[in-house]
């Protein structure tokens, strides 16, 4: 593999029966958060409910940002076998993710400044309708979360060379539509405690003091995705362990240590895939290009490399 042609792997790799999955997953879940906003915002105008109209328009920008994750997939399939994206189109996949993370900064702003205003100025709320659809929301985003849960597990089920103690760089795209789901469900749960608390106790403040802190909960996930996703679109990866592993490897295979790196760079081109450029200082004048990738073949996630090297008779001297 690290002789060979890079775009051979990225059109075999970059979208596979994993991708594919997540992509049907983030669909299916897309037109079922679409279908429970709209029953949502009728429930609401039917039973003149603000609450409801505001869950079920809350719940209209998760849908949007799901089906940009949906989205996402599909422009990375369709452009895959694309010779113009030099390391594949997995990126499109973060770069969704990015922007969905986004989306739920904007929603978790939305959600304090409503319950702010909520507080400011309470509304008469219908509790036995409003409970009744924030129930159906809440098995909704449920069976949404099953649903992408599914397609995460089918991922985890390809192997992939990992590092102990190392967390997996999971798919970013579906993990934004899960918290959007997840954020969801958390916000129905706060809701159905917010409105069983009014109905019965007649604590309407509440409702939008869990509002509050629902977007709180949505601001925290949403600043976790977008660290994450704006690593791997900066390539800020030169403190991954395969990086020592790089150096070791080349370090320890050279003769009584005549090999020496003077510029490395690493960088992600797929979920567990990375490419990499070296500059080697070397005493040893048999030394090539493609003997340095044989000593880097053990590292199975490292899929192209570009090596440069420096003949110096003192190259062992630091």
């Amino acid at each position: 593999m690290h002789q060979h042609d890079l775009s051979a792997w990225t059109h075999s790799h970059v979208f596979d029966s994993g991708n594919r999955a997540a992509e049907r997953g983030t669909r299916l879940v897309m037109l079922i958060t679409a279908a429970t906003m709209v029953i949502e915002i009728a429930a609401g105008w039917w039973y003149n409910s603000m609450a409801l109209q505001a869950d079920g328009w809350h719940m209209s920008s998760h849908a949007v940002a799901i089906g940009l994750s949906a989205y996402a997939y599909a422009t990375a399939r369709r452009h895959a076998g694309d010779p113009r994206f030099a390391f594949g189109t997995w990126k499109v996949e973060v770069l969704g993710g990015f922007a969905s993370a986004i989306f739920l900064l904007g929603i978790a702003a939305l959600m304090i400044f409503g319950s702010v205003e909520r507080l400011l100025a309470p509304q008469t709320i219908h509790y036995p309708e409003a409970i009744a659809v924030a129930v159906l929301g809440l098995v909704v985003n449920l069976v949404c979360a099953g649903i992408l849960g599914g397609a995460h597990d089918h991922h985890d089920g390809h192997g992939h060379h990992s590092h102990p103690g190392v967390a997996h760089h999971h798919d970013l795209n579906l993990k934004s539509a899960y918290l959007h789901v997840i954020a969801d469900a958390a916000t129905s749960v706060l809701a159905i405690v917010a409105l069983g608390g009014g109905w019965f106790y007649g604590w309407s403040w509440l409702d939008p003091a869990m509002g509050i802190v629902g977007a709180g909960l949505v601001a925290i996930w949403a600043r976790n995705l977008l660290k994450e996703t704006g690593a791997v679109l900066l390539d800020r990866e030169m403190d991954h362990p395969v990086v020592g592993e790089i150096r070791e490897a080349i370090e320890s295979s050279g003769r009584d240590g005549e090999c020496r790196i003077t510029d490395l760079h690493v960088w992600r081109v797929g979920k567990h895939a990375y490419a990499c450029a070296i500059c080697i200082v070397t005493a040893d004048k048999a030394l090539t290009p493609s003997r340095v990738r044989e000593w880097l073949s053990v590292h199975e996630e490292i899929v192209h490399v570009t090596v440069e090297i420096q003949i110096c008779c003192d190259a062992g001297v630091p």
